[in-house]
């Protein structure tokens, strides 16, 4: 075997290994850190540009309705660095914040030559807090999986954060020191009691137009119908009380085994959904992404959505375990999707990958054939 036949093939098997470990549980618990009782530090963090999604074809920048402006991959000295769950970057696509699963916070910049994106810089880290400040001791209660800004930026804001475990939606304050202590918690779907401890509130947003605009949705990551054909997610309308009662249940038609992981909307009302597969059955194939749009009518309309499929992405393409999203509109009016993959703490195998795509912001398209992206 030639010694770049070789290597690709060690590449791809690499990939595959990373996948694996990525959905197992047990592997994620072990690594965990208990961040709880560290102060807030500033963390050194190194960032290796990706210049292509594509692994095998370098010039390809376009991917149906999405083009790829640019990518890194993040690696730093901190053990509390990694299991970035969700997401969030301010309307000038600089300051962000991220959160994790062990219970985190991430705040910094991201640096930028021309249109792609080329380092995070000044970033700070620290524990989420409970209830006045509170720790938080238990695994159970640190599992925060999404993020979304509520109300003005980051520097002077106030977040949604949704933990699964233990079920809940919080809101934060948010300034250029960091994350803050909740404010108070949402009264959730009686529904919500009835998920998998670790299949449910994966992620929250905003919807931002449309008939619903200013409404919260949240989505399980795994929670399907008796069928197994939909999965479950619920909107809160904007200015509704928030009650058990004020959840609208939405049925998103599962395609293909996908699950949840993060949600956002977009100025036309429409939903954009971002997916993540694995399965053991067929682990060779290793994890895989898809990013879904669901128009506002469709929303509306009652019966299980199945939407616009923008991106589907695999082992073939420059990912990892995808599961932030976040969207901001430049200057020139461009739609610009961020994503963030959740590297378990598994810095052997995996990697956390920040990936910065534009969409081509027209309207929504109810149950349009599937666009996949191919190397």
């Amino acid at each position: 075997m030639h010694d770049n036949t070789a290597k690709a093939a060690f590449v791809r098997l690499m990939v595959v290994v990373s996948a694996s470990l990525s959905i197992l549980p047990s592997a994620r618990a072990e690594q965990k850190p208990d961040i709880s009782q560290h102060p807030i530090e500033v963390v050194q963090v190194e960032s290796r540009r990706i210049e292509h999604f594509a692994r095998s074809d370098a010039s390809r920048r376009s991917f149906g309705k999405l083009e790829f402006r640019g990518g890194l991959v993040l690696t730093s000295p901190s053990a509390n660095f990694g299991g970035w769950s969700a997401f969030e970057i301010d309307a000038d696509g600089r300051r962000f914040l991220a959160i994790s699963d062990a219970g985190a916070w991430m705040t910094g910049t991201l640096a930028y030559e021309g249109k792609a994106p080329v380092e995070v810089r000044d970033v700070r880290l620290g524990p989420i807090t409970g209830m006045a400040g509170a720790r938080l001791t238990k695994d159970r209660d640190r599992d925060a999986e999404g993020v979304v800004l509520l109300e003005g930026n980051l520097s002077k804001g106030t977040v949604l954060i949704s933990f699964e475990q233990n079920h809940r939606i919080g809101r934060f304050s948010v300034t250029d020191k960091g994350l803050g202590a909740p404010l108070g918690y949402l009264t959730l779907p009686h529904e919500v009691k009835r998920q998998s401890s670790n299949k449910s509130l994966e992620s929250v947003c905003i919807l931002r137009g449309g008939p619903d605009k200013g409404a919260i949705v949240t989505l399980s990551e795994r929670y399907p119908d008796r069928t197994g054909t939909r999965q479950t997610g619920w909107l809160l309308p904007a200015g509704a009380q928030s009650s058990a009662g004020a959840w609208r249940t939405l049925q998103i038609r599962n395609l293909d085994g996908y699950d949840l992981t993060d949600c956002r909307g977009l100025a036309d009302g429409s939903l954009l959904v971002l997916e993540r597969r694995f399965r053991w059955s067929t682990w060779y194939e290793g994890v895989k992404m898809r990013l879904r749009r669901f128009s506002a009518s469709e929303m509306r309309g009652g019966g299980p959505m199945e939407g616009e499929v923008l991106l589907q992405a695999g082992q073939e393409h420059e990912i990892d375990n995808m599961e932030g999203l976040s969207v901001h509109r430049t200057a020139k009016g461009e739609t610009i999707l961020t994503l963030i993959s959740d590297n378990n703490f598994s810095t052997f195998v995996q990697r956390t990958v920040l990936l910065q795509f534009a969409l081509n912001d027209g309207p929504a398209v109810v149950q349009q054939q599937a666009v996949t992206a191919k190397p």
